[in-house]
């Protein structure tokens, strides 16, 4: 472990670190590998020597900022460290991002361009992470919080592999799982009653393919969207497929998906284990086909984070209160159970 001492120049630790740290804990959350801690106008680090180097790169680029706009707010933060990986990805000067043109963009790092022409490729170091695991394996799970691209990311890695004519079809699907609604009296036939689970897939495509060429390839079978119920029995090659909102998939339906691999096929299942909506939480299947698969080769696993919400700035600031929720409940579940044990232990 080494330790290092920055010292703040010419810049007020409030303005740094924020009312009562506010921006500091945001900067923290962006180096959980290094222990930080504030003192007046010294930043001391602890941590290995790589961390160490790659904060004092991030922070010189964020005082940067803060002497030529006199400011430095929680949405310069995470705009600066996001785009700081791209910009060592693309082998730029992390100073001078900003410009958000895309002829600053390195080509290879672009998956798909849109149908207004925008360029889309990986925005959070974790949508990097998951391009790059794809490249090297056949299953990959992406497991993560609402807005952090997980399934967006995973869609255009299907659009791009369509169009090299690396596969050729793609299947998108969902467990048809009530979140807190009535299928039964939604009005319609079945695919109406379908249709609203299975809308985000359908925005996705609607970014990337011009609305005729993604009718065409809806009416032709080369797109299919569908329940997950309606991939038992399948086998299927040559075919990029994805499990989207994969939390809500028991044990059986998940070796049942998994099970549909066929020859030069390509899968990834997303999910977020915080948002089961299954009416026992413990039939989801999610976190434990990825314990026992991550190890086998082939096989790659991703764990996105909330540095990766790419949503509004509040979604971040909601899912970190619900994580805060989830485990104050969970440590006053756990002093209510030692109570219960202390008194069967001594009537």
């Amino acid at each position: 472990m080494s330790e290092k001492i920055i010292v703040l120049e010419k810049i007020d630790p409030v303005d740094l670190y924020g009312v009562n740290n506010s921006k500091f804990e945001r900067l923290k959350e962006y180096f959980p590998k290094l222990k930080l801690i504030a003192r007046g106008h010294e930043l001391k680090l602890v941590g290995e020597e790589s961390e160490i180097q790659a904060f004092e790169q991030r922070f010189e680029v964020l005082t940067d900022h803060y002497h030529k706009h006199h400011s430095l707010t929680k949405d310069d933060i995470e705009k600066i460290l996001l785009d700081i990986p791209r910009a060592q990805q693309n082998n730029t000067n992390p100073s001078a991002l900003g410009s958000g043109t895309d002829s600053d963009i390195n080509p290879d790092s672009i998956l798909v361009y849109g149908n207004t022409g925008k360029a889309i490729r990986p925005m959070t170091p974790h949508q990097v992470e998951l391009v790059e695991t794809f490249k090297a394996n056949d299953l990959v799970f992406a497991i993560g919080p609402a807005g952090s691209g997980k399934t967006y990311t995973a869609i255009a890695l299907a659009v791009r592999a369509l169009r090299n004519r690396e596969v050729r079809r793609i299947l998108l699907c969902r467990p048809a799982v009530e979140a807190g609604e009535n299928l039964g009296f939604l009005p319609g036939d079945l695919k109406d009653k379908l249709d609203p689970y299975l809308q985000a897939l359908y925005d996705a495509l609607r970014d990337m393919l011009p609305p005729k060429k993604l009718s065409e390839f809806m009416e032709d079978g080369t797109i299919q969207i569908a329940p997950l119920a309606y991939m038992r029995g399948r086998t299927l090659d040559q075919a990029f497929v994805i499990l989207d909102e994969g939390q809500n998939a028991t044990s059986s339906q998940i070796k049942m998906f998994l099970t549909r691999m066929g020859r030069n096929a390509k899968f990834i299942v997303t999910g977020d284990l915080t948002q089961i909506d299954l009416p026992n939480r413990s039939q989801s299947g999610l976190a434990e086909s990825v314990r026992i698969l991550r190890h086998i080769e082939g096989v790659g696993v991703v764990e996105f984070t909330n540095i990766d919400i790419v949503r509004h700035r509040l979604v971040r600031e909601i899912v970190v209160a619900y994580d805060r929720l989830n485990e104050a409940k969970l440590k006053a579940k756990e002093v209510l159970t030692k109570k219960n044990n202390l008194e069967l232990d001594n009537p």
